[in-house]
């Protein structure tokens, strides 16, 4: 790649303070904010579908708007704390075993979405076992909500300029602080566009105009399936955590990894769904004819 050439076809990054506002000692960061944006936004949502009674088909809603206020609490605790652990054990635990005090050095990043998922998912169960709420239901409506808070928080890894792409000639690369002299893909945008937005769309179809919502588990395998292949796509462009690099071959990468359960998972999920669709097909002549 002739980088002299290539160097006023470059976007520039722009270099935006990742601190918002600082009040004294405390500072408040466009991370902390993404998150905050992320889980509000979500919640908003979430008590839109459940207050939509036309996307539960015959049944009304699994749970009320009270129930979701509350459990705003259960998932950001499981979001920051999984979020924080995950990203430890995955990517960074040598570090962390040798200066134990960068465990909690938040503001500098270093949160894993896995781990987060790890976290809000135990949330969800405890949570929805102590309102006798069906868990399936919960991940489904958490599930359709999901890509908001990635599409924010993969925004604020561009701020922070971290998790930036490979080398690229591109004409939209971009050379990050931090990362070197060469151009390199913003592989956080893509991120952002494909966990984010595409993923929320393709949600927001599936509940709103085939009432996915009334099979369980329908939504939550979406969500898994959409997310481990956008993620792993993205990987192909993203610069691996140097601490890791890559583990086999140039190209496998932790996150793709790390993601491959996840399809498995939702792909287990499609079909639970497809077959409990079937039954029901198969039940209603039969409880039509008793009927009459």
């Amino acid at each position: 790649m002739n980088y002299v050439l290539l160097q006023s076809a470059l976007l520039a990054y722009p270099a935006i303070d990742p601190v918002i506002v600082s009040v004294g000692p405390l500072d408040i960061r466009w991370y902390g904010a993404a998150y905050v944006a992320g889980i509000l936004l979500g919640w908003l949502y979430a008590r839109a579908l459940v207050r939509n009674r036309r996307l539960w088909g015959s049944r009304p809603a699994p749970l009320a708007r009270s129930d979701l206020d509350d459990f705003i609490v259960w998932a950001a605790i499981g979001i920051v704390l999984g979020g924080r652990v995950g990203y430890i054990l995955f990517y960074d635990l040598a570090p962390v075993l040798a200066h134990p005090i960068r465990a909690i050095e938040i503001w500098r990043g270093g949160m894993s979405f896995h781990g987060g998922l790890a976290g809000v998912t135990i949330a969800m169960v405890l949570f929805a076992r102590s309102r006798g709420i069906g868990v399936w239901r919960l991940a489904d409506i958490i599930s359709a909500c999901a890509p908001i808070g990635l599409f924010f928080g993969r925004i604020a890894n561009f701020i922070n300029g971290e998790l930036w792409g490979r080398e690229t000639d591109v004409p939209w690369a971009m050379i990050f602080p931090g990362a070197g002299p060469l151009p390199r893909h913003p592989s956080q945008i893509y991120e952002a566009g494909l966990e984010g937005l595409v993923l929320f769309a393709v949600l927001r179809l599936l509940t709103y105009h085939s009432v996915s919502l009334a099979l369980p588990g329908l939504t939550t395998g979406a969500f898994l399936t959409g997310y481990a292949l956008t993620r792993m796509f993205a990987e192909f462009f993203r610069q691996p955590d140097v601490q890791l690099g890559f583990l086999f071959e140039g190209w496998l990468t932790m996150g793709m990894v790390l993601s491959a359960p996840m399809f498995l998972a939702g792909l287990f999920l499609l079909l639970r769904a497809r077959l409990l669709r079937q039954r029901q097909s198969e039940t209603e002549p039969t409880t039509g004819g008793q009927g009459a």
